[in-house]
């Protein structure tokens, strides 16, 4: 039994039913000994004794609520099974309890935007399975629960009870990628792609003469017939490769319309990235994450499976970060880049600060590959008389935006998921091998 502070203030209300099951019994009660009727009290008689039995079996503690999930990680597009809880730790039964639930924006559960109403026995849990999906990346908050208890014929209603919203972690849809194209400077330990230093590998680079240490295998009997001398085959040797994906979040266009409809910039440029860095971490390379902005977010390179999962979990924290100041050139500098890295760089190529970046970059020695991510991104603009010459303005400043990138020596491709950095990555290559002339 609670006190009847309990029973007002913090957990237990009365509601309207009490309200006038107290009123018909004192107004009948008045008119009973003001007109001398006293078979008005046998009237009411029963209606008072009901609340006070009713009362006399009210719940001593609140309800309590949970959510749960089958998997708190799931990927975009995904079926997601939830299971809301309300709990009764009482020893007195509640008539019934109302149950509902708060949806975020991008997480749809069938039915989920109305109450559930079940009765409870005494120390017993209701639970409510929902199914639903998730059409967009990101965290979500799904929550919070809130349960109502109704007992003592409906005279008593407890407090919301409220449980703390579930953090929803939501991976990207990865995109079909695949580069089948060499790494222009791999320099790692042991990798997948020709390098330029010689050493044990499949790519042959000429034939010189026997010297200690070399394999017997090695040995070309051919030419060490004609030569009369033992000669062996050299070859470059077969390191890894280090990939800076570099993310401009300093503009969003376009709206998303989650997993199926449309792709905003941000959208693409974060399933890009996460197509990139599978498909190199796969292959055994190491992959660097780091955004352009005022956050300048990093993650550190690494090669596996857990830094392809780490970096799944870094991508569900970008944000468009609009500023008109320039972002920290000291964490975007040369210094900071390894000058054997690819840097590619997804960016709607907005902005002018973008191009002064990658224009840095460039005159760095640094291997930088733009990938534009507005051109598969429909934007929706405003209709107008002059929307058609404002956006050939438009147009025209971007293409001379594109040019200049070009002019610095910084190739710049569209993003169409598999296949799309193969033509940059050949040309890149090619180039890499060409000998630097230098003063002296």
């Amino acid at each position: 039994m609670t006190s009847d502070d309990d029973l007002v203030g913090g957990i237990w209300q009365p509601t309207r039913a009490l309200g006038r099951a107290l009123l018909l019994t004192g107004i009948l009660l008045l008119v009973a000994i003001i007109l001398g009727r006293f078979d008005l009290v046998v009237v009411v008689a029963p209606v008072a004794l009901g609340a006070g039995v009713a009362l006399i079996r009210r719940p001593s503690q609140p309800p309590a609520t949970q959510i749960t999930v089958a998997d708190s990680v799931v990927v975009e597009g995904s079926p997601i099974d939830v299971r809301l809880g309300a709990v009764n730790p009482d020893r007195t039964a509640y008539d019934l309890m109302l149950i509902r639930v708060r949806t975020p924006q991008w997480v749809t559960l069938k039915h989920g935007d109305r109450p559930y109403v079940a009765g409870t026995s005494p120390r017993s849990v209701v639970d409510v399975d929902l199914t639903g999906h998730v059409r967009r990346w990101g965290r979500h908050r799904l929550g919070p629960v809130t349960a109502h208890g109704v007992a003592c014929d409906g005279m008593l209603m407890s407090t919301a009870a409220v449980t703390e919203p579930l953090m929803l972690a939501v991976y990207p849809q990865v995109e079909p990628f695949m580069a089948a194209e060499a790494m222009p400077r791999a320099a790692g330990l042991v990798g997948g792609h020709r390098s330029r230093r010689p050493g044990e590998g499949g790519e042959l680079a000429g034939v010189r003469p026997f010297a200690p240490g070399d394999r017997l295998r090695r040995i070309d009997w051919r030419v060490s017939l004609r030569a009369r001398q033992l000669h062996v085959a050299a070859t470059l040797s077969d390191r890894d490769a280090e990939v800076l994906l570099l993310l401009d979040v300093l503009h969003e266009a376009g709206r998303s319309g989650g997993h199926g409809g449309a792709a905003s910039v941000l959208d693409t440029t974060v399933r890009a990235a996460a197509a990139i860095a599978e498909h190199y971490l796969t292959r055994g390379d190491r992959v660097a994450l780091l955004e352009y902005g005022f956050r300048s977010r990093w993650l550190r390179p690494a090669s596996g499976r857990r830094q392809y999962l780490t970096a799944l979990q870094w991508l569900l924290d970008v944000s468009p970060t609009d500023s008109p100041y320039e972002p920290s050139a000291g964490a975007f500098g040369t210094s900071l880049i390894p000058s054997h890295a690819l840097v590619i760089v997804l960016s709607p190529l907005l902005d002018q600060r973008t191009v002064g970046m990658l224009a840095r970059l460039a005159r760095g020695g640094r291997v930088a590959i733009a990938v534009d991510t507005l051109s598969s991104t429909d934007v929706r603009l405003p209709s107008s008389s002059w929307m058609p010459v404002a956006q050939h303005i438009w147009r025209l400043e971007r293409e001379n935006l594109i040019g200049q990138l070009r002019e610095h020596g910084v190739p710049v491709v569209a993003w169409a998921g598999a296949g799309s950095l193969d033509a940059v990555l050949r040309d890149v290559s090619r180039l890499a091998t060409v000998p630097r002339v230098g003063l002296r």
